[in-house]
């Protein structure tokens, strides 16, 4: 492989992506790196409830199946990888991967395990005043409902990994962009304080890290915005320089398209203030990048720039929030919309009668008002599904909302069909900004020999 330019492909921009485009990057990507990034913010407290019940879970429920389908060819193109499928186990994901590698007839794979973005039993007193960030509250409010804590790790906490022979890199949470940063330092040689590379691989790591998203997924639009050959939509991978410039493409004949529209949707997304893009690694600056089309799905991407890392790394706390519950029904034909919104005010009405109108709730016709909150034009929908929604303490009370939607049946208007009824936990999520020196990280080397 070409030493001096760095070849990283995206195989999973969130948990429950598409396989086969992975697949198509590991056998047809001629990559040094095949990324998965696989954890959104709740994410990760939610594999921390499964593995409080089940302790040999709590990482990603699909890592065997992308293992299975990409760990040969990966292995036989000299592909690292590199995830974060690991969420609330990593360790334990780490002898997954390993129990798929003997499964395969591959026992010279070898997995480095990252640890040390968990620090909830690490929390002491003198953490209990950190602020919530957006909102009034302190990490002491949030304590007796907590679930979980993570810190954003960046790139440097991968650096050992990546110093070893292993072949299968495994996290915890980790900042997005640093999945793919982290490689780039280590095979440059990028200093830790070269703030404009950093910011410059923090860079094709924010344009790599939703996978699908920068090849026309998420941004197709029949007639507005078109894109070839989408039941083929194939993953990014960018070819990266010693300077931190890149190119962002795709696997030949792979669907979807790179163009500069699409990396300009994926620039943009989630980013507040594009001249300070806040990362555990570096400030990044995104302010004056410049993209330009050099070729058929090849995007030339300059400019990025960055700043000294702050001080603190962001911590996701996850929490208990109470329940939701929800029912839906539906009527169609003449009159529908008129007795979609009859049942939402009987439900709302009956609601109020046993006392939970002080909560927070939903009531909503899907097709006509669930999304723009009004009618978009006044034609009258054949067909409508009234959704009733609200959040409340208790599971029982929970219950009771998604019954008084099916109660409509027979205690609601002409014609209604199809209910369903849904009670769910609500873990929610906020953020702390922790101090960087109270997070220590490690790495663990696997092999089929154990420890």
């Amino acid at each position: 492989m070409d030493t001096t330019t760095l070849r990283i492909g995206t195989g999973a921009g969130y948990a429950g992506d598409r396989i086969p485009p992975a697949v198509e990057l590991a056998e047809k990507g001629r990559l040094d790196y095949l990324v998965f990034e696989c954890l959104a913010e709740r994410t990760i407290a939610l594999a921390q409830l499964e593995r409080s019940q089940h302790p040999d879970r709590g990482f990603d429920p699909m890592l065997a199946d992308r293992m299975r389908a990409v760990l040969k060819p990966c292995m036989d193109n000299g592909t690292r990888i590199i995830s974060n499928m690991g969420a609330a186990n990593p360790l334990q994901a780490g002898h997954a991967v390993l129990a798929i590698a003997r499964e395969l007839g591959l026992p010279q794979v070898k997995v480095a395990v990252v640890l040390g973005d968990d620090v909830l039993t690490t929390l002491t007193a003198d953490h209990l005043s950190l602020p919530v960030i957006e909102s009034n509250q302190t990490l002491a409010d949030l304590q007796p409902q907590l679930i979980s804590a993570n810190a954003y790790l960046g790139a440097e906490a991968l650096l050992p990994a990546l110093q070893t022979d292993a072949h299968v890199i495994i996290t915890g949470r980790v900042a997005d962009p640093a999945l793919f940063l982290a490689p780039l330092i280590h095979h440059f040689g990028w200093a830790l304080d070269d703030w404009a590379r950093l910011g410059k691989g923090v860079l094709v790591g924010h344009l790599l890290e939703c996978a699908a998203q920068i090849t026309g997924g998420y941004f197709a639009d029949p007639g507005f915005k078109d894109v070839p050959h989408m039941a083929r939509l194939g993953f990014p991978l960018a070819e990266v320089s010693a300077s931190g410039d890149a190119v962002i493409t795709k696997v030949a004949d792979s669907g979807g398209c790179v163009t500069v529209a699409t990396c300009t949707e994926q620039l943009l997304y989630e980013i507040e203030n594009p001249a300070r893009y806040l990362q555990p690694d570096v400030v990044a600056d995104f302010s004056q990048v410049q993209l330009t089309q050099i070729g058929p799905d090849r995007v030339q991407v300059t400019g990025g720039n960055g700043s000294p890392r702050t001080d603190t790394l962001k911590v996701t706390l996850g929490y208990r929030d109470g329940f939701i519950g929800e029912g839906q029904i539906s009527y169609a034909g003449p009159g529908a919309q008129a007795r979609g919104q009859l049942a939402l005010d009987l439900v709302r009405a009956r609601l109020a009668d046993a006392g939970y109108a002080q909560h927070e709730g939903r009531y909503d016709l899907i097709g006509v008002n669930a999304i723009p909150g009004e009618p978009i034009t006044p034609t009258e929908p054949a067909e409508v599904r009234a959704r009733v929604a609200l959040r409340v303490p208790t599971q029982r009370e929970a219950q009771h909302v998604a019954h008084e939607v099916e109660a409509l049946y027979l205690n609601g208007p002409a014609g209604g069909g199809g209910a369903t009824r849904s009670v769910r936990e609500v873990i929610a999520a906020a953020a702390v900004l922790m101090p960087r020196d109270a997070v220590h990280t490690s790495t663990v080397l696997l092999n089929t020999e154990g420890l």
